[in-house]
């Protein structure tokens, strides 16, 4: 008996503001875990998906084709963009003290 797939896409599931910021919450963490930023980028692809990218463009300020290229999987947005669009989706960037003892 075969195993029965389907098709996965994050931006299904953040239909609320606070799945949103643990969704980001979490990006954030695996990209500094990973050593790998385009983490973040992938899951701001994907909460601009889910808001709708012609929203989220108008919000953060930014036209629907740079916010798709700054977002795309070759995109790599700049500080400015990523603060954009967290200030559109409410939240901001914040440091956080990493814990050196661990």
């Amino acid at each position: 008996m075969a195993l029965e797939t389907f098709p996965y896409d994050a931006a299904d599931f953040l239909d609320t503001p606070e799945g949103v910021e643990e969704y980001l919450i979490a990006s954030f963490e695996d990209a500094a875990e990973f050593g790998d930023p385009r983490i973040i980028t992938k899951a701001l692809g994907n909460v601009a998906r889910a808001q709708g990218m012609t929203r989220m463009a108008e919000d953060a300020n930014l036209s629907r084709t740079a916010l798709y290229r700054a977002l795309s999987d070759q995109g790599r947005p700049e500080l400015a963009t990523i603060f954009k669009v967290m200030q559109a989706l409410g939240l901001r960037l914040a440091p956080v003290r990493v814990d050196t003892a661990a």
